[in-house]
């Protein structure tokens, strides 16, 4: 039988071996990672740009609010005489559009209905205005508007998600 020294020592020598085939299995085994698409700032600007040119040409002022896709603030701006309610509803109908996967609008038209379970949901705002900002299927953040009605904050933030079409 080998002595303690010898085995200790065969092992010192095999390791650089055993160490490389299994950094060879580990690279033989790749792994996929998914790649998204993600907003930037200057692309954030446009879509902040045209709803408020389509909030101007109605004469309209509004706060829009736009998250990214973990519904965090990316960027908001709140037009003079925008009433100071529209803050938090600009930004809580963003979140809703990328949280929910839907555009606020489907939402408030299933509490019109009666589905007054809509109203249980966490973090809701079922009030036109929210839409998703999309990249072909992928949702990539969320557009809010408040400040005027519930349809034309839809229209006006609608305005902004087209930029990326």
């Amino acid at each position: 039988m080998p002595s303690r020294h010898a085995r200790f020592l065969a092992l010192a020598l095999l390791m650089p071996a055993l160490s490389a085939l299994a950094l060879t299995a580990a690279a033989a085994m790749k792994i996929e990672l998914s790649q998204r698409t993600t907003l930037n700032l200057a692309a954030v600007k446009q879509i902040a740009q045209a709803a408020e040119d389509k909030a101007r040409a109605q004469g309209l002022s509004v706060s829009i609010a736009i998250v990214d896709d973990a519904g965090r603030l990316v960027h908001f701006q709140r037009m003079d005489g925008t009433p100071n309610s529209s803050v938090e509803v600009a930004i809580g109908k963003a979140t809703h559009a990328v949280n929910y996967r839907r555009d606020t609008a489907f939402h408030e038209k299933l509490l019109s209905e009666g589905n007054n379970v809509v109203l249980g949901l966490p973090s809701i705002t079922p009030i036109e205005g929210g839409v998703r900002l999309l990249h072909g299927d992928q949702v990539i953040g969320g557009i809010g508007v408040s400040g005027a009605r519930a349809a034309q904050d839809g229209e006006i933030a609608q305005a902004g998600a087209d930029v990326l079409k």
